[in-house]
């Protein structure tokens, strides 16, 4: 088969579209052919490296894909040949006892399929049953493939972890990427009063298209100062902050007393400086969050397959492109989601 691929880490020149050994579906695994595959910021961090994550080497990419079910493994009982389906990305540990009220995500060897194993923007994927997730006839596959990542992130941030309520206000930092965007969709669906940003107009008026009610571009002016203005000085009741270093101030101060802040990422850096007095005195708190559970995942993404939200698309090009789907994520172009197929399904 064709895999998208690198053998290093680097920047974008590491990557390669080319022959790779066919994978075989194991005890419990099913073989999937991928129709399209999308992207996150975290194919970037994988692909730069990352402190701790070692690879095998050649690494194939992807946490996002749906396809059709080529072949069912031993084992297999939730699927057959012909089922169509996406991925569900994290993997908790092999045996895990759930202490956790079964919380898959806490498990202590939990990870992610394309970050610590090989991922899936590949001609076929050997996946476990368990990760995957049926798609109903008349969900197209770029949108199968771009919205389980990002939708059960947001959702396990806001609503789960971050117990957003209708009628709180709510800032979401970075509207126009993946998860920012669906982060933005589910707050309105839930009813809160939206604060997004974003870095251009045109970015801003998306935003307002998914579900913002008031916008601010964080290059002409602070945010903090914005959403203190708006609010007659109160600030939100939650911040939804996956940029991390750059921002991280400005999302304290953007707070009112009691408030939440939820975070996902930190794609300008993990190590920020922080306010422990403004943290303490009034009384915030720091949220973390990763994935989300099947359970969660399966709610909103029956959201997504029913039409309630939906995954924007900024653009799709062949896997023997990914190197262009990687610019586009790394320079912000655009708004939503990039998605990947095949060269043999995008030509076909």
């Amino acid at each position: 088969m064709k895999a998208v691929q690198f053998s290093e880490h680097g920047d974008r020149e590491v990557i390669e579209y080319g022959e790779f050994e066919d994978p075989e579906p194991g005890r419990g695994e099913v073989l999937v052919e991928v129709k399209a595959g999308a992207l996150n910021h975290l194919d970037i961090w994988t692909r730069k490296g990352m402190p701790g994550l070692d690879l095998d080497m050649p690494h194939i990419p992807g946490s996002d894909c749906a396809g059709i079910v080529a072949e069912t493994g031993p084992g297999v009982t939730r699927f057959e040949e012909g089922d169509r389906v996406a991925l569900l990305a994290g993997v908790p540990s092999d045996g895990y006892e759930f202490d956790h009220d079964g919380d898959e995500t806490l498990s202590p060897g939990f990870h992610i399929i394309g970050e610590h194993v090989r991922g899936v923007h590949a001609e076929y994927a050997a996946l476990p049953e368990s990760n995957l997730v049926e798609v109903p006839e008349g969900v197209d596959w770029v949108t199968a493939a771009a919205s389980p990542l990002v939708f059960q992130t947001a959702w396990r941030m806001l609503i789960e972890r971050g117990e957003l309520q209708a009628g709180e206000d709510v800032l979401v930092l970075g509207a126009s990427g993946g998860v920012g965007h669906a982060a933005v969709q589910i707050a309105d669906y839930t009813g809160a009063e939206v604060y997004a940003t974003a870095s251009s107009e045109e970015k801003l008026e998306y935003a307002r298209e998914v579900g913002a009610d008031h916008t601010i571009n964080y290059e002409e002016d602070d945010f903090a100062d914005e959403i203190r203005e708006m609010t007659g000085g109160r600030g939100v009741d939650m911040v939804v902050d996956h940029i991390g270093a750059q921002t991280w101030q400005n999302s304290l101060k953007s707070l009112t007393k009691g408030g939440r802040l939820v975070t996902c990422g930190a794609t300008t850096g993990g190590r920020p400086e922080t306010d422990i007095n403004r943290i303490f005195w009034n009384q915030l708190e720091i949220i973390g969050s990763t994935m989300a559970t099947p359970s969660e995942a399966n709610e909103v993404l029956d959201l997504v397959w029913e039409g309630e939200l939906e995954p924007r698309i900024r653009e799709v090009l062949p896997m023997s492109e990914t190197s262009r789907a990687h610019e586009i994520i790394e320079e912000r172009e655009g708004f939503g989601k990039v998605v990947v197929k095949p060269d043999s399904v995008y030509d076909s």
